[in-house]
């Protein structure tokens, strides 16, 4: 029996946060060989490739000036501040811990669209967003023994999404998400290219790291087209929840492949953080509105698994 369009959006949806997750492990893998501003200049160069022709095929180049409209540059500026705190965090915590923090973003993007918008949420958003950040910090555990520096990279990266989020939602519909994604992925380059020396300069690369960095941009550019049929294939609030099967994927990935057991701490923390995203996302539902303010990815918006 053929998928019902919300099935098949959900099953677009974990595909996506697969491929993303595949991704955030093969750049903490290749940390181990080369500075992340290395890893962004490289991943960067393969996934401007790979988008910018998918982009051409599809004519959005046409009008590459768009790329210099404020909204898109603010965008661009957001993903690059979010990309050099997540792969600092990443390099140096667990990839579930990192994911962990991560999944407070869709209320961050709530809490921001109510402050910066004035989009109305209710209280009960409000107190699932206070409950979601408190699950935050019991993860990044402040002033306790298992606190880390690197936790506050990871909170950052936050911020930052959350500023690429909102003025994502402020691009005008005329501008192809193509030509977005292919002004994100030249500009993450170019950081990284900046980047380099400060961080340590140039690590001769094998065959096999590179050949994994051009797998990682692959991945992106599935989770790119994956996250966007996904949203397009059924209603929102029923696919948006399966975005937090990345939090089980890195979790996973970790310790398969790095051998990190997540601790209390990490897993009361991260049950908090997604069941406080669960229950904003089911008021979302409840108070019928089709378009929620947490979704990241429209006609005109861009994904970007970083």
């Amino acid at each position: 029996m053929p998928l019902s369009p919300n099935l098949r959006g959900a099953l677009f949806m974990m595909v996506a946060m697969v491929g993303f997750t595949l991704n955030d492990a093969i750049t903490k893998y290749s940390s181990l060989s080369m500075n992340m501003a290395q890893v962004m200049l490289i991943r960067g160069a393969f996934a401007s490739l790979f988008v910018g022709l998918l982009a051409w095929q599809r004519g959005a180049l046409s009008r590459p000036r768009l790329m210099l409209q404020p909204m898109v540059a603010i965008r661009v500026l957001g993903e690059a501040g979010a990309t050099v705190s997540f792969l600092v965090a990443l390099a140096h915590l667990p990839i579930g811990s990192v994911s962990a923090v991560l999944q407070a973003l869709p209320l961050a993007v709530t809490m921001g669209a109510a402050l910066f918008f004035g989009e109305a949420v209710g209280w009960r958003r409000w107190l699932a967003i206070a409950v979601g950040y408190a699950g935050v910090m019991v993860i990044v555990r402040p002033g306790f023994d298992g606190f880390t520096i690197y936790s506050l990279w990871a909170l950052a990266s936050v911020a930052c999404c959350t500023v690429r989020d909102l003025s994502t939602k402020r691009i005008p519909q005329t501008i192809p998400t193509m030509l977005v994604s292919t002004a994100t992925a030249l500009a993450m380059t170019v950081v990284g290219a900046v980047l380099l020396s400060p961080m340590g300069g140039w690590t001769p690369m094998s065959g096999k790291s590179t050949a994994l960095l051009a797998l990682a941009a692959v991945l992106v550019v599935i989770g790119y087209q994956s996250i966007i049929m996904a949203m397009r294939s059924g209603e929102i609030s029923f696919i948006a929840p399966f975005r937090y099967t990345a939090l089980l994927w890195s979790i996973l990935l970790g310790l398969i492949v790095f051998g990190d057991i997540p601790d209390m701490p990490m897993i009361v923390g991260a049950t908090i953080v997604v069941g406080s995203g669960l229950y904003a996302l089911y008021r979302e539902r409840v108070v019928g509105r089709r378009r929620i303010v947490a979704e990241t990815t429209g006609p005109a918006m861009a994904p970007d698994g970083i």
